[in-house]
């Protein structure tokens, strides 16, 4: 007759796989299956760097509190949560796209004057729907911001330092992917154009 320890055991060893499987269910996944939840999050959080749907949308002029005058005060004096800005974020924000030649007038513009704030990353489609050729210039405002890249079509342009001008000689969309550093007002202009036809606004970028 086997002694009563050995009997006890051969009973534990028999249950072993069992407990260990109820433990990994316990758990909720095998090292394995969290290792492939780390790789979904990845993906996730490469999405909302890309500017995903998720992204915060600035307003356009119109739909801020921008205080009566204050085109004459320095853009320092102004504040983002006061004037209605989305609050800053850790990646980019989507600056609402900007449209030359809208509605099929080739010198209209969807909206003229934008604001962002200091030290935050945007993305901002500047897009051209007319057909007439269009030079858009900025460049107290490129010259005044971290540029990361401008993408046309999926392809991307790394830059150094400040593009001179955007052209457009057809329909389509320039994406450029900046951060802001300095507050300050910045003209934005189409090269060529005077009087009716005159395509212009401001970029200003608050505290």
């Amino acid at each position: 007759m086997k002694p009563l320890w050995l009997s006890l055991m051969a009973a534990t060893l028999a249950f072993a796989p069992i407990t260990v499987a109820a433990a990994q269910d316990a758990a909720g996944s095998t090292p394995a299956a969290a290792a492939d939840e780390d790789d979904d999050d990845d993906d996730d959080d490469d999405d909302d760097d890309a500017g995903s749907d998720r992204a915060a949308m600035v307003p356009t002029a119109d739909q801020l509190n921008i205080p009566q005058g204050s085109e004459l005060m320095p853009a320092s004096a102004l504040n983002g949560d006061q004037i209605g800005l989305p609050p800053a974020t850790l990646s980019s924000q989507i600056v609402t796209p900007l449209v030359l030649g809208q509605g099929g007038e080739p010198f209209a513009v969807s909206h003229n004057d934008i604001y962002l704030r200091s030290n935050q990353a945007y993305r901002w489609d500047i897009s051209s729907e007319g057909d007439v050729e269009y030079k858009f210039n900025a460049p107290g405002f490129f010259r005044n911001v971290w540029m990361n890249q401008i993408v046309i079509e999926d392809l991307e342009i790394h830059m150094a330092g400040a593009p001179a001008w955007l052209e457009y000689d057809a329909h389509g969309t320039i994406s450029v992917s900046f951060q802001t550093i300095r507050p300050g007002r910045y003209e934005w202009y189409v090269e060529g154009l005077e009087g009716d036809q005159d395509m212009k606004g401001t970029i200003t970028v608050v505290p």
